[in-house]
Formats: structure tokens, C-alpha cells, sequence
């Protein structure tokens, strides 16, 4: 192993605390499962029903191993089956049969570049040479297909080897019906398409702007086509994340994998150093699932773990701002720490603003981005580019609220934005739901004055802020926060807005402030793996046995995001490299 793949000092620090916490939460020592009923022998056992751990299964038995999965939630697709299942992939077959102008030695130069020293080159290399080839081997093994997300910029596409126009893809539509009765177990999504439309990831920027575009209407007049030929076939239609599950839980059907629902995992079973299954809990009874080669880990972050996000993570910290899936409360983390894994990034996640509404929060997009609005602080002050990548936008939140308050934030818009856009699910024009004004997730004035009350702003400093907001966008161009300045910066901006669709000034009342709190698409920090998504110690050597990915491993883009599906495209493909090794087919 080479000297960079070994885990830094904080690493292992990390490591320390993550085993008592494992040991405290209950998590089964290494030698629980010695006298429990064995349930199964399968050479490979999958921890978690996600996009990583469901790759890792099909990856399997397409190499002619045997494979279990087993998931703790009663349904299958985790976080990955709620998301927009953007997947950032580059130089993979779809893309460059869209002609997307990619190649090896920009991909690398431009994930160099955005992950910096933090990721091991090893792994970047394993990350790019791979993904290909896992996406090629899902289709084969899956009805699966992919389409390109055009024009969707890569997050930094001013540095070398960026993309403005895009690398990410994202899955074509799937018919449910293909699963039979399984479909009932499919993980809802985090926001339901509108009913009698067919709507892809792609299409969410076009119809928030159907009010006031051609192209916005035009983009919705084909999702109720595409859904309306849908009825007519008799079809259950799914795209984003719903489709990404379906299809590989299709292609788990179809080679006969096992997908053990409602079998959380409570630790890792070891014989003389090397991890030989799994302990798990199926209708309140604990058991043992052998593994003849190994165990992958893809059960997900720890979002929803109280105590291990205020352990590790900066405050203030919540569980009821993220939008992974419920059931993600770190449970491989922590039997992978206590079979001796060194752990990484625990502090950071695939952060964004979230508007904290009743029920479910809300990851804020394009609502943010559109021209019109601007987000303030507790002093009543922009502090931020409002249209930069969601994770940066939380990352500068939490470096300044020690000092200069920006948690929460607020996002304030006029109601001639709210005349054009949809906001949420909410279309322009219409009233906003009473539920949100009660929750204080918004609140409504027809005064600068009164809305800087409403909000605990001094109101003075709102009217200031305004007027500089306003003479910028006179002008088109942001020189306080550099708004606009890069192509990302314009992927959810209205066109017809002159001289720079990122601005347009805030005029016409009543004003509007929307609560926003630094919300998560779920962890990112978690097991230390090598390029081979092998679980590392802490002094850098391999635990036998024991794999890795998606948010249960440390995640490969450190603590940045190159574009669209930074989460679910490595998570896909370090699950694929992990079941080639178990299968002795990755190259030396």
C-alpha cells in the first residue's frame, strides 16, 4: 500500500472515539455472533439496499458469486431512491455518445483540482478508471438506461479540465410494473412528481420557469405528454432516484439475489483478524449471515444519529434538517469502527440550504439562484454568492457563524418573483401554505421595515442591503459576492432576465423571507477505504474482509463536489470495484 493511502492522525483519533460510541450504542462485539443460528452462507454479504450496496450485490453475481443483501429499513433504495439521482461519472458511455467533449486526462485534472490533497490519487485514479465500466456492466445486468443531463455545468467548470455544459447523467424512464409485486417496497421519493407527468431531474430547472418561458411551458406540455402515453400503455412510470432503485432492484430480481428487508445490521463477525459476516436482527431475533469472501458496507451516513452528529459534526446540528433516509443513523459506521476501521470526513456532509418546512425540509435549488432574491444574515447582510454550488453556500454558513451569524439564514424574495416562479410545489401567483407562515418557515410584509421585524433583522441594514442588491443587478454584475460569475452560477436562472439572468432587483411588495438552515443530503464522512474500497486501521493496513462504500466510506470528493451525482457515482462505482475484488477481477 502506498505511504498516501495510509489514514492522517485525526483519522485515527477519529477512530478512537467512533469504537467507544459503537460499543456504547450496542453495536455486537467481534465475537457476538460465535453462538448465534447461522441464517445463511453466501461468499458475499451486502450491508444496506442503496445504489452503493445494491451495485456491489448485482457487481457479484454477474462475477458468479453468491450474494445476500440485507437492509435495515422495510423498503429498498435508500437515499439514493428519494434523491434526483444526478449521477457524475465522467467519460462514461452515455456521455460520450452525446458527444460530450471529455477525456481521461481532463476528468483527472479537473477531480484533482476540486478534491485537492484530502482523497488519496490512488483512489481519485480507481474512482475515474472504474466508473465506466461500472456503468457499462449495470445496463448489461439491468434494464437500466441513462441519459445525459445537458448543460447541467459541473460545479467548478472554470478550473482545468471542468465541463460547463455538464458531465452528469441521470436515469431514463423505468416501468415500475417490471417489478411485480417488489414495487411495493420501493422507498417513496423525497418530493412526488406531479400527478399525470413524467418528469426527469433535468426538467425541474425548465419548470420553474414555465410561467414565464417558452421553453419552461414547452418542457411541461412533454411531461404530461410523456405521462399521459404512459397511462395509455398501462405503465407505472418512474424516473430521478425511483427509477435508479427499480432498475437495480430489477436486475437483483433477475439474478436471483436475496434482499432480506426489515434485517438491520448490529455488527461485524471477525475469525483471526478477518471479517467472515454479519450479525443481524430479523423479527427481534439476532443471527449470523456468513461470508466466504467478504462483507461491503453501504448502509449509508449517520444524518440521522443525534449523538454522532453532535459528536462530530459543527453546531447547530440536527437531525430534522437532512433529507437522507430516515433509517441512515451510521449503524455500518459504527460496526465498522468497532471491528477496527479508521474513520474520516465524520465533520462534513453532501450539505445545502434547507428551508425547514412542516413535515420534511426543503433542499433549496433553484429558489435560491433565481433572479429576484438574495439571502441576509442576522445582521441583515448578504454574506455569500446565493447561486454557488449548496454544499459551499453551508460550508461558508458554518465558518462565519462563530463570529458573524448566519445560522439561520434567510432567503428573501418579492412577490414579482414569486408572479414568476414555482417556488417548491407552490405555482407563481398562488398563495403559499398557512402551515409555513405558522411553522416560521416564512414570514410575509408589505414594508422592508415590518418584514426585518418579522425576522429579527435590524431593518435599516435589510434596506441597505437591498439597495446596494438592487443597484448590482442594475448593472449586471455582482462585484460584492460574485454572483453570476461562474456557467454553474446560471443553470437555475431565468434567460429572459437582462443584462445577467443570476440578478434582477426585489421591488414590488408584499416581501417574503424563507428560514434557511444548512440541510444535508445525507453524511459524507465514515470508514477510511483504499482504491480497492478495502476498510483500512488506523496504522494504514487492510482488515480482511471488510469493504466500503457510498456514505459509509469517506468520501472520495473530500470535502468539496465536482457536479451533479458526486454522491451516488462514486457510491455506484465503489461498490462495483468492492465485489470485483471480492471476486479476484480487479486488475493488480
Amino acid at each position: 500500500m502506498s505511504v498516501s493511502a495510509r489514514p492522517t492522525r485525526r483519522q485515527v483519533l477519529g477512530t478512537t472515539a467512533a469504537t467507544g460510541l459503537a460499543l456504547a450504542a450496542g453495536a455486537h462485539g467481534v465475537a457476538a455472533g460465535a453462538d448465534l443460528p447461522v441464517l445463511g452462507t453466501y461468499d458475499v454479504v451486502v450491508v444496506g439496499a442503496g445504489a452503493a450496496g445494491m451495485t456491489a450485490a448485482l457487481t457479484a453475481a454477474t462475477q458468479g458469486l453468491s450474494c445476500v443483501v440485507v437492509e435495515k429499513a422495510p423498503t429498498f433504495g435508500g437515499s439514493a431512491a428519494r434523491s434526483g439521482s444526478g449521477i457524475w461519472i465522467p467519460n462514461n458511455s452515455v456521455i460520450l455518445a452525446a458527444g460530450v467533449p471529455d477525456t481521461p486526462a481532463k476528468a483527472a485534472a479537473y477531480l484533482a483540482a476540486v478534491v485537492g490533497s484530502d482523497v488519496p490519487a490512488a483512489r481519485q485514479q480507481a474512482f475515474l478508471a472504474h466508473g465506466p465500466a461500472m456503468l457499462t456492466q449495470v445496463m448489461a445486468a439491468s434494464p437500466l438506461r441513462f441519459r445525459w443531463m445537458e448543460g447541467y455545468s459541473d460545479y467548478y467548470p472554470e478550473l482545468p479540465g471542468g465541463l460547463p455544459n455538464g458531465r452528469s447523467i441521470e436515469p431514463a424512464q423505468f416501468d415500475g410494473n417490471l417489478l411485480g409485486a417488489e414495487l411495493a417496497h420501493l422507498n417513496p421519493p423525497y418530493l412526488q412528481v406531479p400527478s399525470g407527468m413524467v418528469v426527469f431531474s433535468a426538467d425541474y430547472k425548465w419548470l420553474a420557469l414555465a410561467a414565464v418561458s417558452v421553453k419552461g411551458a414547452a418542457v411541461a406540455t412533454e411531461c404530461l405528454a410523456r405521462g399521459t402515453q404512459a397511462a395509455l400503455l398501462g405503465q407505472t412510470p418512474l424516473t430521478m432516484g425511483q427509477s435508479l432503485a427499480a432498475g437495480l432492484r430489477k436486475g437483483l430480481l433477475d439474478a436471483g439475489v436475496p434482499v432480506w428487508l426489515n434485517t438491520p445490521l448490529t455488527g461485524l463477525y471477525q475469525e483471526s483478524g478477518a471479517v467472515t459476516g454479519a450479525v443481524v436482527t430479523q423479527g427481534g431475533t439476532a443471527g449470523l449471515v456468513r461470508a466466504r469472501r467478504g462483507v461491503v458496507v453501504g448502509s449509508g451516513g449517520f444524518e440521522h444519529n443525534a449523538a454522532m452528529r453532535a459528536q462530530y459534526q459543527r453546531q447547530p446540528i440536527g437531525t430534522d434538517w437532512t433529507v437522507g433516509a430516515k433509517e441512515n443513523t451510521g449503524d455500518g459506521i459504527r460496526a465498522g469502527a468497532a471491528a477496527g476501521g479508521a474513520l474520516a470526513l465524520m465533520d462534513d456532509a453532501w450539505w445545502g440550504p434547507a428551508i425547514p418546512l412542516p413535515g420534511d425540509p426543503y433542499f433549496c435549488l433553484a429558489e435560491r439562484t433565481l433572479p429576484g432574491g438574495l439571502m441576509i444574515n442576522a445582521a441583515g447582510r448578504r454574506f455569500v454568492d446565493e447561486a454557488a454550488p449548496y454544499s459551499d453556500v453551508v460550508h461558508v454558513m458554518y465558518d462565519r457563524n462563530p463570529t458573524d451569524p448566519d445560522i439561520p439564514a434567510w432567503l428573501v424574495v418579492d412577490q414579482n418573483y414569486r408572479n414568476r416562479y414555482l417556488f417548491r410545489d407552490v405555482a407563481p401567483t398562488f398563495v403559499l401554505p398557512d402551515a409555513w407562515y405558522a411553522s416560521g418557515a416564512v414570514c410575509k410584509a408589505w414594508t422592508w421595515d415590518a418584514l426585518a421585524a418579522a425576522v429579527g433583522v435590524p431593518a435599516a441594514a435589510l434596506r441597505t442591503t437591498v439597495d446596494r442588491f438592487n443597484s448590482l443587478a442594475a448593472t449586471g454584475k455582482d462585484t460584492d459576492f460574485k454572483r453570476g460569475d461562474s456557467a454553474y452560477d446560471h443553470y437555475y436562472t431565468d434567460p429572459s432576465v437582462l443584462p445577467d439572468s443570476c440578478l434582477a432587483p426585489l421591488w414590488l411588495p408584499p416581501y417574503y423571507a424563507f428560514r434557511i438552515v444548512p440541510g444535508d443530503l445525507g453524511t459524507k464522512g465514515g470508514l477510511v477505504t483504499d482504491e480497492r474500497a478495502r476498510v483500512l486501521r488506523g496504522d494504514g493496513s487492510v482488515i480482511s474482509g471488510l469493504y466500503a462504500a457510498g456514505n459509509a466510506s469517506a468520501a472520495v470528493m473530500g470535502h468539496s463536489y465536482a457536479g451533479a451525482g458526486s454522491t451516488i457515482g462514486p457510491a455506484m462505482t465503489f461498490g462495483y470495484i468492492a465485489a470485483m475484488d471480492l471476486a479476484g477481477a480487479f486488475p493488480a
